[in-house]
């Protein structure tokens, strides 16, 4: 397994919709294990494909949830469905959302309460369960980086036009930008 670079807000990648995958390989779950130790490696609680540079329709995620779902797994070509979001300002207290994609900073975004998944693991076999709460916040992140969207695709005005303030005071938004999990600092201070 290994430890691979995270992509950075303007890599081309991460604003494209990913395809979908349609062979279930060594090659497929190698890449999966190399997901899972970047995701380990950057304290992450979810990592989608396009993250590290390959658009296909894979993320993983690992959170401990109430859900009975395991705390640790893939999806494949995922299907969510959502319950409705709320119309309401997100609380910049409790919906601040982070992305290792976008690093070191959090911005308020109201989410889903409800998503039910449904997909493949890394073997072909079918995944489906549903998710509540911060859980279910994680799988709508990364399922929107398949779509080409990053949340702070999603902020309402206020926080979208701080988000693209701060991209600018970093240089982001050009091709060719990374960072490296468990050797460059961690941007979120884990």
């Amino acid at each position: 397994m290994t430890v691979l670079p995270v992509t950075i807000w303007g890599e081309p990648v991460l604003h494209r919709r990913a395809s979908e995958v349609d062979v279930f390989d060594d090659e497929l779950r190698a890449l999966i294990a190399d997901m899972f130790e970047t995701n380990d490696a950057a304290n992450g609680v979810g990592l989608a494909a396009p993250q590290i540079g390959v658009g296909k329709r894979i993320f993983i995620y690992k959170y401990a949830n109430d859900d009975d779902v395991p705390e640790q797994g893939v999806v494949v070509n995922p299907v969510l469905t959502l319950s409705k979001v709320s119309g309401a300002l997100p609380d910049p207290d409790e919906d601040v959302e982070g992305c290792l994609s976008f690093p070191g900073e959090y911005y308020p975004l109201q989410r889903a309460e409800w998503t039910r998944v449904q997909g493949f693991d890394g073997n072909g076999n079918p995944v489906d369960f549903e998710a509540t709460g911060w859980f279910a916040r994680i799988l709508q992140h990364e399922f929107d980086h398949l779509d080409g969207k990053l949340y702070v695709n999603r902020l309402v005005d206020k926080y979208a036009k701080k988000a693209l303030k701060q991209a600018k005071r970093n240089g982001w938004g050009v091709p060719g930008l990374t960072w490296m999990p468990g050797v460059d600092p961690d941007p979120f201070g884990h």
